[in-house]
């Protein structure tokens, strides 16, 4: 019975698939999905440790920074040598970029020659190794008849890890693939060619750029393809470099845009990462390698090591008894027999059986048939498992850049290179088909490199002179934007000689300065209830404000806001006070307060003239307004007649003021020093008090306001002083500075993007100085600047859509979004694709760029003008040094991101001798109304 049971194990043993005995010998070779998860998870926190400053030092994978900033897109030209050193050979190439034709029409063409390394110089001196580089060069340049006088620009492929801290510029980390030259690690390695160069004379050479293997290859198949931001290499080493987001990268400075950042990821798992998938035959490998324990990703992956790791197992499998009957030849005992194209040779399609045989008996030995089958099986094991472990990297970088971007799906190209990818039998489609299963999320096309080491460092170069040319055309736009401290000077100037021709009885003033009739700010008594009605821009809001004895925070606020639709805003002068009246009907019956006869202050936010404080004569309309029949007329005498007509309710107008000086009111009864009132939003204006002396226009109202400020002395012991001045008798004055410029004196800084605006608005000529400034106009400026920068190839591809060309599409609330400190680039994007704007990463920094330029002008406006009106009252009242404050509202001054800063740093720098403290308005001008309705009525009742 046991003779029985031997002998049908024995042919049981021969009748085995020698494929499942390969298998079960390679099992730890074997890796599943849920494995490759988990090697990806440990790469991308690999990553994550490379790009931080605090653990760089400690991370295997050093993602190193290459201060390639941009991919192709296309536009680049010119002339440019390169150099490409990684192996032991190199190459010098020309390599032209034809203007106007581009990669895909045939523009790039190139010459190139290969120069062989002596093995002597690989470990010779470095000195020795880049004159013989530099030499060959020289050669080149004289067999290809390049002129030697004539300077030329030349990119450095140098497939080597480097630290780099500009383009330009790179220390060499540690030697690889047998290089070994003395007196070159931890040195820069453009430095040492360009010394060489220097030492072999003779030729004028300008070294732009170096970049290594990987990112080279993501640029040459980049100009092919825009979306390609990743590059791979699976040659005789392995690595990949990717665009990563700037501000995950701490070692370098900045936080806008990308930068390619090549992984080195070969050295994945030198610090232990990877060993419980390393085996016994990797051991090997690195034991015998010339650097143990280091690379240790690239010696399971590349094509130096997959010959070597074949070899040993097949060296073990025989020695075993489990081929070639136990026999094992001196040549197969020898490091170096088994290479990798002894790999790509077993298994391919047809012949790979054949091969396999032919590559056996060249090792003296003599296999069977399931020999054969068994060693092509573990040359397939190999090779997957480097598939493998080159998609779960790829799936660790490419989840990375998805996150990124905050995107559910993400479209991206990969462009390749090295001789296991491209010879291979079935290497690139195994990679191809684990990715998809790793990261079904991400939808990746893989692009074989043309010469990409070669032709991509040339591209780099050509990117970078494009990005230059780029930079000097974007500046050159935006210059004209870019405002210098004497310019902001010569505005205050302006407005402070416009602030005084406009208090004067006579002559003509672009600045109107007109007197609102409110001669005294909150002082905290005021009570009872009040309607406050306002309209200023797009909607009109209604408000109860209930005054408590004390100050605002203890009064209680109810209040609706009704849209005003354009029809009733541009028709007629009845249709609009009709519409008021019936939203004021409304929000009393909201109340129920409709029987009331309640006293009103009224907010009015467009430019009037004043006879007393319940009167005001409309103007001129802005901000889009135009309703017939309204300039010229009494506008709270127009208010009245629609509340007549409507006869459902009653009302005592007691005030009108605009939105300015209801800003004012507001904050001064918080703070007792306020007597400026700021608008920053859909229009721009100030109002200040001023005394009254200086008030020309108003003479025969002087005296008695004079009296009424002498018995404000005599009443002061009854509460403290606001100011040293309180009893000089003042009347808040509504500059409508938004008119300065409106006769000319602003047109050496007024841009012909400005004058486009200007001329496309509803009142050509009007307001200037408004729409440099406020909220209105700012995006149509912007949108005028990238029509302009678009036109001229600098954005978007030079392709203007009709989104571009179509008025008013560039909202302001976009200037806050796209200048927030906290929006990233990709949501940038997100904002011009919402304005079916497609751009790029590039384009989102132009764009970023140029609404900055346009925000921070008009804030710098804005502070200028600020101060001349502080500069003045301090003067006004004989001070060495004033301290004020400034009520505030608007939604550019409140939303935007910088606008506050800025401008709060204009004033301080235009007004040294003032201390300016601004008070954004809770209430906002509508409180203000109230206040002022209160304060009048109070003045009434004395």
């Amino acid at each position: 019975m046991f003779a029985v049971h031997l002998v049908v194990s024995f042919f049981s043993k021969l009748q085995e698939d020698p494929t499942k005995k390969v298998d079960r010998f390679m099992y730890a070779m074997h890796l599943h999905d849920d494995q490759l998860s988990d090697i990806s998870a440990r790469f991308q926190a690999e990553m994550k440790k490379g790009l931080s400053a605090e653990s760089n030092a400690a991370a295997a994978v050093k993602m190193l920074p290459t201060h390639v900033h941009s991919t192709p897109d296309g536009s680049e030209k010119g002339h440019f040598l390169a150099l490409d050193l990684g192996g032991s050979k190199f190459k010098v190439l020309q390599v032209k970029v034809r203007e106007g034709t581009g990669v895909r029409r045939g523009g790039v063409e190139m010459e190139e020659k290969t120069y062989p390394i002596p093995e002597e110089l690989l470990t010779g001196s470095g000195k020795e190794l880049f004159d013989h580089v530099s030499e060959s060069l020289k050669d080149f340049l004289h067999e290809k008849k390049i002129s030697v006088e004539k300077k030329h620009p030349l990119a450095l492929t140098f497939s080597f890890p480097c630290e780099q801290s500009a383009l330009n510029q790179g220390l060499l980390l540690n030697w690889s693939k047998n290089f070994r030259a003395r007196g070159v690690q931890g040195k820069d390695v453009v430095q040492a060619l360009r010394e060489a160069v220097n030492r072999t004379g003779g030729m004028d050479v300008e070294v732009l750029a170096m970049v290594n293997d990987t990112v080279a290859t993501m640029m040459t198949c980049g100009f092919d393809d825009r979306y390609c931001e990743v590059g791979l290499i699976v040659g005789s080493g392995t690595n990949a470099c990717y665009m990563e987001e700037l501000h995950h990268i701490d070692l370098v400075e900045g936080d806008e845009g990308r930068m390619c950042v090549n992984t080195e990821w070969g050295a994945f798992g030198d610090d232990g990462a990877l060993n419980d998938y390393i085996t016994e035959f990797d051991r090997e490998v690195d034991a015998a390698s010339n650097n143990p324990g280091k690379q240790i990703l690239e010696k399971m992956v590349s094509g130096m090591y997959l010959g070597e790791l074949v070899r040993l197992v097949v060296l073990k499998m025989a020695k075993r008894g489990l081929l070639f009957e136990g026999q094992v030849s001196d040549a197969l005992r020898t490091k170096g027999k088994i290479t990798t194209a002894h790999v790509a040779a077993m298994e391919e399609y047809k012949h790979g059986l054949k091969n396999t045989r032919n590559i056996l008996v060249d090792l003296d030995l003599s296999p069977t048939p399931d020999d054969c089958i068994a060693v092509q099986r573990v040359s397939t094991i190999v090779s997957f498992r480097s598939s493998n472990l080159v998609a779960a990297g790829l799936a660790a970088i490419l989840t990375q850049i998805r996150q990124n971007r905050h995107l559910r799906t993400l479209r991206i190209t990969v462009g390749v290179d090295g001789t296991v990818y491209k010879t291979h039998p079935r290497y690139a489609n195994r990679l191809h088909k684990v990715v998809q299963r790793l990261i079904p999320e991400c939808h990746v096309r893989f692009v074989l490199s043309d010469r990409g080491s070669s032709k991509g460092a040339a591209l780099v170069t050509a990117v970078a002179q494009r990005l230059a040319s780029q930079r000097r055309q974007v500046d050159e736009t935006l210059s004209p934007l870019r405002l210098s401290g004497e310019q902001l000077l010569l505005v205050k100037k302006r407005m402070r000689g416009a602030l005084e021709a406009g208090l004067k009885s006579k002559g003509p003033s672009a600045v109107k300065m007109l007197p609102s009739y409110v001669s005294q700010t909150p002082d905290g008594t005021e009570h009872g209830k009040y309607l406050a009605l306002g309209l200023g821009g797009t909607n009109f809001r209604a408000l109860l404000v209930d005054l408590k004895k004390g100050l605002l925070q203890n009064s209680r606020l109810n209040h609706k806001i009704y849209p005003t639709p354009v029809e009733i805003m541009q028709g007629s002068g009845e249709e609009l006070f009709d519409h008021i009246a019936q939203c004021v009907g409304d929000f009393l019956d909201y109340m129920g307060m409709k029987s009331a006869r309640l006293p009103a202050g009224f907010t009015f936010s467009f430019p009037c003239e004043q006879a007393g404080i319940d009167t005001g004569t409309l103007l001129s309309w802005t901000k889009r307004f135009k309703a017939t029949d309204c300039e010229g007329h009494d506008v709270v005498g127009m208010l009245r007649e629609a509340i007549k007509r409507r006869n459902e309710f009653d009302l005592d107008i007691v005030s009108v003021v605009n939105d300015t000086v209801g800003t004012m009111m507001s904050c001064a009864c918080e703070d007792p020093q306020c007597e400026i009132g700021l608008i920053a939003g859909t229009g721009t204006n100030v109002c200040y008090m001023e005394e009254l002396k200086n008030i020309e226009k108003i003479e025969q109202e002087k005296g008695q306001m004079e009296r009424e400020g002498e018995e404000k002395q005599d009443d002061g012991a009854e509460r403290e002083k606001k100011e040293e001045h309180a009893g000089i008798p003042k009347m808040c004055i509504n500059t409508e500075w938004g008119g300065l410029g409106d006769d000319g004196f602003l047109d050496d800084i007024i841009t012909h993007y400005d004058s486009e605006v200007d001329q496309n608005s509803l009142n050509p000529g009007k307001q200037r100085f408004e729409k440099l400034i406020s909220g209105m106009y700012l995006g149509e400026v912007v949108r005028q600047v990238l029509l302009n920068l678009t036109r001229g190839g600098l954005l978007f591809r030079g392709q203007v859509t009709e989104a571009l060309k179509t008025p008013g599409i560039f909202h302001t609330k976009y200037l806050s979004q796209i200048e927030s400190d906290r929006l990233a680039l990709l949501q940038v994007r997100s904002v011009l694709q919402q304005l079916g704007l497609d751009s790029t990463c590039d384009d989102s920094i132009i764009v970023k760029e140029v609404c900055g330029a346009v925000s921070h002008r008009a804030a710098q406006l804005c502070g200028a003008g600020l101060a001349a009106v502080v500069d003045k009252i301090r003067e006004n009242r004989g001070l060495d040094h004033l301290d004020i404050t400034v009520g505030v509202d608007g939604s550019l001054y409140k939303l935007h991101p910088h606008f506050s800063g800025v401008l709060q740093q204009t004033v301080k720098m235009l007004a040294p001798q003032c201390t300016v403290s601004f008070l954004p308005s809770e209430g906002g001008s509508g409180t203000g109304a109230a206040l002022t309705a209160a304060v009048a009525r109070k003045k009434l009742e004395k």
